[in-house]
């Protein structure tokens, strides 16, 4: 697997396709008054520094939202135009410096009854998470495993929400624990979507991961791959994808318009793939 500090990757086009699915999500949680919780598990520093060292070594975001950033992007696609122009608030000179997480990203579409809770376990992670919201009333700050939440902080008082699963993935079982937290997440919140980013690096890994969530007898499971190498090629990172238990209304539809923009803007070569298709349908 990956050996993961995301401030290495941050902006790489994996972060791109997760954030831009993730602000859809609460934008459509957003479409009903009652207010709405997202509980992010894994959440990471919040904002990044493409300047930075961790970031040049690999350049990563040269390939993600360097490809978008000023390019037309949003005018090709206008699903692509919300997640743009929150990175773009954070560079205001026009310059791309820095890159939002998705704690910043949902923070930045809450209403004022929506609340955020985000989980990092990395001590220097969490520091610079917890500065970065300290006093705000909206955001709830924790120090633990993000695999602790659901039975830890679920559910919220709100009783609307998404939670956002999203692990580096360097651990052996990764996938397994992402389903047993599925099956908790739905006897303690049933309400809730549940948006579980992966990574393709291997094929078999997420296929039998999407097999086993099938299996568990869940309704209302949409998948969302974006493949920009091919996935029985080398060793790498050749596309990501997103499961999103009990998805908002709609959401299929957007995510049919979006994910095959993001690969029309993103790929270098070759035709790519996209994914979007019920694993399980609705009820």
């Amino acid at each position: 697997m990956l050996g993961y500090r995301h401030a290495f990757h941050a902006g790489n086009f994996a972060d791109v396709f997760k954030h831009a699915l993730l602000v859809q999500l609460v934008l459509a949680l957003r479409t009903k008054d009652k207010p709405f919780c997202v509980i992010d598990t894994h959440a990471g520093a919040g904002a990044y520094d493409l300047a930075a060292d961790s970031a040049l070594k690999n350049g990563e975001f040269d390939g993600g939202i360097g490809r978008l950033w000023g390019d037309g992007g949003a005018a090709s696609s206008p699903d692509l135009a919300a997640y743009l122009d929150l990175v773009r608030a954070l560079n205001p000179d026009g310059a791309l410096r820095w890159y939002p997480g998705s704690p910043r990203l949902a923070h930045a579409l809450l209403r004022s009854a929506d609340r955020l809770i985000l989980c990092e376990r990395h001590p220097s992670d969490h520091q610079i998470l917890h500065a970065e919201f300290a006093g705000d009333p909206q955001v709830a700050v924790h120090l633990r495993d993000g695999y602790e939440a659901p039975r830890a902080l679920m559910p919220p008082p709100q009783r609307r929400g998404l939670v956002l699963m999203d692990p580096s993935f360097e651990l052996a079982g990764e996938f397994a624990r992402l389903t047993a937290a599925v099956t908790t997440i739905r006897r303690r919140w049933a309400g809730a979507v549940v948006a579980i980013w992966y990574p393709i690096i291997e094929r078999e890994p997420s296929l039998e991961f999407l097999r086993q969530l099938k299996g568990l007898g869940i309704p209302g499971i949409l998948v969302a791959e974006l493949g920009l190498l091919p996935y029985r090629g080398t060793r790498g990172l050749h596309g990501s994808g997103m499961v999103i238990v009990n998805p908002p209304w709609g959401i299929d539809l957007i995510l049919r318009r979006l994910v095959p923009a993001l690969r029309d803007r993103l790929r270098v070569e070759g035709p790519g793939e996209t994914r979007v298709e019920w694993l399980v349908p609705m009820p």
